[in-house]
């Protein structure tokens, strides 16, 4: 996917529809000169709907698309006919899009299902006819009431990609190689920080024509978790990968104290991210020699670890075996 057609933050407008008054009209047939009063209801203002859509990926769509509109609801008549409502909006999303009050930043809402539909922006309610306030004591109420007015006002539409496997590291790590490597993905890729600043999808293909979605999620920075870098927009992605690869390169000079920096920023963006599977990915291993290997994995945290290389091409088919090993464990 291109980096450049990757939207995952737009702010629109939202203004629904209002909702039709009600009527005021009396009975008036041959014969039945002075009928009670028969007006009918208002019809309601249109919704403003968001849809879960799984053919998207991106919210490239609604970037130029800043103002929504629904319908207005009609007018009651005669005959207690109640007006038809007005036309509702539907915005397709991608599965994994999180709604939010333009103003407050207030979470409303989050999209995760095929043809899932939620109210983002509520019509206004029609009014009720005369009908309604006909009563023993006054049978021929002259007033109805007029219908709510829609509602307006800005929503942010965010997305957290969903993946199988989200790459978690420092800039350089070699995540955007490893993603080229094994998918048919073209991120782009240098040797300088933030070449990636947005999250990159990859189809990886596995024995059998099996498959899995892999996202190279940008690099992370110390401090991402208090907005540092470009953090709190890249650290949401990771929220819905089913495993967290972790990659450290090399030739770090620490490598246990980058992995608990990284483990560090999740846990303070969002505790539960802890929960997810981790496993860790040695980069750059082609420079490194078995008793190197060996001496580096004495000190490696806890978790299962692989060495590997893309521009070498080592490791990647164990790497492969290991991820489809722990995604599809019982």
């Amino acid at each position: 996917m291109a980096s450049d057609n990757f939207v995952d933050y737009v702010k629109i407008h939202c203004t629904s529809g209002n909702g039709g008054g009600g009527s005021t009209h009396f009975r008036r047939e041959k014969y039945i000169p002075k009928g009670g009063p028969d007006g009918g209801d208002g019809g309601r203002g249109g919704h403003v709907y968001l849809r879960g859509n799984k053919q998207l990926w991106t919210l490239l769509h609604l970037k130029f698309k800043k103002h929504i509109k629904a319908g207005h609801g009609a007018h009651g008549s005669g005959n207690l006919k109640t007006g038809s409502q007005g036309e509702d909006v539907y915005i397709d999303v991608p599965l994994g899009t999180l709604a939010k009050d333009g103003e407050t930043g207030e979470v409303l809402f989050e999209i995760t299902e095929e043809g899932e539909e939620r109210i983002i922006q509520r019509g206004g309610r029609g009014g009720m006819g005369n009908n309604h306030f006909k009563s023993p004591t006054n049978q021929t109420p002259r007033h109805a009431q007029p219908g709510e007015e829609g509602l307006e006002g800005w929503k942010i539409l965010e997305l957290k990609i969903l993946a199988d496997v989200g790459l978690v590291g420092f800039p350089n790590a070699g995540k955007s190689t490893l993603l080229s490597v094994l998918s048919a993905a073209q991120p782009e890729i240098g040797d300088y920080p933030f070449t990636t600043l947005r999250p990159n999808l990859g189809i990886v293909s596995y024995r059998d024509f099996r498959s899995f979605i892999m996202a190279d999620i940008p690099g992370i920075i110390e401090g991402a978790h208090a907005g540092k870098g470009l953090g709190l927009r890249f650290l949401r992605h990771i929220e819905r990968n089913s495993i967290l690869l972790f990659m450290i390169a090399a030739d770090s000079d620490d490598i246990q104290k980058e992995y608990n920096i990284l483990l560090n920023e999740l846990k303070q963006y969002n505790p539960e991210l802890l929960h997810k599977e981790r496993l860790l990915a040695i980069t750059k291993a082609d420079m490194l020699d078995d008793e190197l290997k060996a001496a580096i994995s004495k000190e490696l945290p806890n978790l299962p670890h692989l060495f590997i290389s893309s521009v070498a091409q080592q490791g990647l088919t164990e790497l492969k075996d290991l991820i489809w090993k722990h995604l599809n464990h019982d």
